[in-house]
């Protein structure tokens, strides 16, 4: 399995600025390749021919990286043809712009605290040593398998994401337990035993929501674009740290409980098959389902438990004790009658249904 390990980097200054300067180049270089390619698809980059402010390492990686790129921009342009000449768009070639440069396995090392890697200075390559906040927590994870390491810049803050392969974990664990996401409840756990749990704050999380909402708007009349985007930053950490929270609670809940399994709605119907209302619109469809899931899925494998998706259809309808469904008549009821006698809340319901749902088609998360 393999998973990606965020660090912050400290650079000093004069380090920040070659930072800044290796990554404009590197997105400038494979842009250029790019573009190469589109006369000449037979082209062969390599870091001899390739005329770049580069260590060999990074021209390779960036060949590499423009290779990827016009792969993809060939395949539009072949699924664009496919369509009717009506529905056909025009398919631009992608441009790298946001501040990004990749080195290989090979190339960078971690120790003490640090990350070394070669970057071009005085028209040499010379390798860079970077200070680096590191938990002890990434420190584990960086002792298995390391893949690429790839610096990025946002919001003047330097970002070290590091690939790491770990091996999946042995199941030992024989109970599965059912996983419902919603947004009055971020998530509710249902055990084949009949235990349950909720998890997240689903009022706070709705009420901190519309108070970044709120100074959006207030900033946005006067015209303080900057402020904007760094109110769009705060709180997409915010949601970030929630989820992470919230998963890391279920994953510890699906242990306690001798879980082998981890059903979870398959997520592109999920918007659909939400239970809101209009108030809560705005907060359903700017709330990523697909990052708590993502969350959930590797973390479980991270402790052997299997993550399966199954088809939401009716999870919250049908009756688990004599299969009749059966419809809310407000959107504020929370609470499940069945004309059998059995009655449970709503979010219940669904945890206990996604147990048994049949598995979906692709049983996939949407790309």
């Amino acid at each position: 399995m393999q998973i990606t390990v965020q660090i912050k980097l400290l650079p000093a200054s004069h380090q920040a600025l070659l930072l800044d300067v290796t990554m404009q180049e590197y997105i400038r270089t494979v842009n250029g390749i790019v573009s190469e390619y589109r006369a000449d698809t037979a082209l062969k980059p390599t870091s001899k021919n390739i005329k770049a402010e580069l260590p060999s390492a990074l021209k390779n990686q960036a060949a590499q990286e423009a290779k990827s790129v016009f792969r993809k921009y060939s395949k539009r342009l072949r699924d664009n043809a496919k369509k009717d000449i009506s529905k056909q768009k025009e398919v631009k070639v992608p441009v790298l712009k946001k501040p990004v440069a990749i080195w290989n396995n090979q190339n960078f090392a971690i120790q003490s605290g640090h990350v070394s890697f070669p970057v071009w200075n005085n028209n040499k390559s010379r390798r860079m040593l970077l200070k680096a906040r590191i938990s002890d927590y990434q420190a584990g994870l960086l002792e298995n398998k390391l893949g690429t390491l790839r610096i990025t810049k946002k919001s003047g803050k330097y970002i070290a994401q590091i690939a790491v392969t770990i091996e999946d974990a042995q199941p030992i664990g024989s109970q599965v337990v059912g996983v419902d996401l919603g947004l009055k409840v971020p998530a509710v756990a249902a055990t084949e035993g009949g235990k349950v749990k909720f998890f997240g704050n689903g009022r706070q999380n709705k009420f901190v929501k519309r108070r970044f909402r709120s100074t959006r708007k207030e900033l946005g009349k006067a015209k303080k674009l900057r402020a904007i985007k760094k109110t769009n930053n705060k709180e997409q950490r915010w949601m970030r740290d929630s989820d992470h929270k919230v998963s890391r609670q279920i994953i510890d809940f699906a242990k306690a409980n001798n879980a082998s399994m981890i059903r979870l709605e398959k997520l592109s119907g999920i918007r659909q098959t939400a239970r809101t209302s209009r108030k809560n619109e705005k907060n359903l469809h700017t709330w990523s389902f697909y990052r708590l899931a993502q969350y959930i899925e590797y973390k479980a494998k991270l402790d052997g438990i299997t993550v399966e998706y199954v088809d939401p259809k009716y999870t919250s309808q049908t009756c688990p004790v004599c299969n009749t469904r059966n419809t809310r008549n407000h959107a504020r009821d929370r609470k499940y009658k069945c004309s059998c006698g059995f009655v449970t809340h709503r979010d219940i319901l669904g945890a206990k249904n996604i147990i048994n749902a049949p598995v979906a088609d692709d049983n996939s998360l949407p790309a």
